[in-house]
C-alpha cells in the first residue's frame, strides 16, 4: 500500500490532489454530522449567529477556499508540503460550499426540504471527479498528445448526453469517452431539454412514440435507481423530506377564571359572580 501510495501519488505530483480529496470528504462528513445534531437538538455547538442573524457555514466555506487558493498559488513552487496543506484548506473550504450548493442555487433556506438534496449532489459529483482524476483518468480522453478533433467530438457528445438530462452519464463520460457515446445515442430523459425540443407537443415535429418510451424507462428503470440514490443519501446527510422539529414551548398552566360580563346583563339582585343573593 506504501508503495502504491508513493508511486501513484507522489512520484505522480498528485499529492496536493490526494489532500484536497482527503479533506474534501473529511470536512463533509463531520459538516454533515454537526447539522444533524443540531436539528436533533442535542447538547453540541449548535448554530453560530451574530446578534439575530445566522451564519451559514457556506460563509466559512467562502473564506477558507479563497486562503486556500491564494496560498496554493503562492506556495505551489516553494514547497511540496505547504502546497498540500493549502490544498487540504482550499478542501474543507469547498465542501462547506458545496454543502450549501442548493442555497445558493434557490437563493433560500431549503436545506432540509426536497430542494436541499442538491447540495448532496454536489459533493457526490465533486468526490466522483476528484477520485477519478487520482486515478489518471484525464477529461475528454486528454492526455496531452491528443488530437484537437477527437477532444472536439467528445466535447460535443458530452452536451448531448447532458442536453438530454442524463447528467451522471455525461459526467463519467467526461473521463470514459464511450458513456458519452452510448448517452448520446439513447433516448433523452421525459423532462430534458433535449425532450422538449424534439419529444413533446410543442415540438416542430413532434414524435409521440419517443415520448411515451422515454416515460416508460424512466418509470421502469430509472425511478428504482433514483430511490436508492435517495436512501444512500438520506444514510449519509439526513432526511430531505421532514421539517424541522418545533422548538419546545413551555406551557403555563393559569387558573381559569370566569369572564366578568358586562354591564347590564347580570341578573338583578344576585352577585355576578357566584350568583348569591346580594347583602342589603
Amino acid at each position: 500500500m506504501a508503495d502504491w501510495f508513493r508511486e501513484r501519488v507522489v512520484d505522480a505530483h498528485r499529492l496536493p490532489l490526494f489532500c484536497f480529496f482527503v479533506a474534501l470528504i473529511t470536512a463533509f462528513l463531520c459538516t454533515r454530522v454537526n447539522v444533524r445534531l443540531i436539528r436533533a437538538r442535542t447538547r453540541w455547538f449548535g448554530n453560530v449567529s451574530v446578534g439575530e442573524m445566522h451564519i451559514h457555514h457556506v460563509v466559512f466555506g467562502v473564506v477558507l477556499t479563497l486562503l486556500g487558493g491564494v496560498a496554493g498559488l503562492v506556495l505551489s513552487g516553494v514547497s511540496q508540503g505547504w502546497y498540500s496543506f493549502s490544498s487540504a484548506v482550499f478542501g474543507v473550504g469547498a465542501a462547506l460550499v458545496l454543502d450549501e450548493f442548493a442555497l445558493i442555487l434557490h437563493l433560500r433556506d431549503v436545506y432540509w426540504q426536497e430542494e436541499g438534496r442538491t447540495s448532496v449532489d454536489a459533493v457526490f459529483v465533486a468526490i466522483a471527479a476528484t477520485g477519478l482524476l487520482l486515478f489518471g483518468l484525464h477529461p475528454l480522453g486528454w492526455d496531452g498528445g491528443t488530437a484537437p478533433a477527437f477532444l472536439v467530438v467528445n466535447l460535443v457528445f458530452a452536451v448531448i448526453t447532458l442536453l438530454k438530462g442524463k447528467i451522471w452519464s455525461g459526467l463519467l463520460g467526461l473521463f470514459v469517452p464511450p458513456s458519452l457515446y452510448v448517452g448520446a445515442v439513447r433516448v433523452a430523459r421525459p423532462g430534458s431539454p433535449w425532450a422538449r425540443w424534439f419529444y413533446s407537443e410543442r415540438a416542430r415535429r413532434p414524435r409521440p412514440r419517443l415520448m411515451a418510451k422515454a416515460i416508460h424507462r424512466e418509470e421502469r428503470w430509472r425511478r428504482p435507481v433514483i430511490r436508492v440514490k435517495i436512501a444512500i443519501q438520506e444514510f449519509v446527510s439526513g432526511r430531505h423530506d421532514l421539517p424541522a422539529p418545533a422548538s419546545p414551548v413551555r406551557r403555563h398552566r393559569r387558573r381559569a377564571v370566569a369572564p366578568r360580563p358586562r354591564r347590564g346583563t347580570e341578573r338583578a339582585g344576585r352577585h355576578w359572580r357566584s350568583g348569591r343573593p346580594r347583602a342589603r
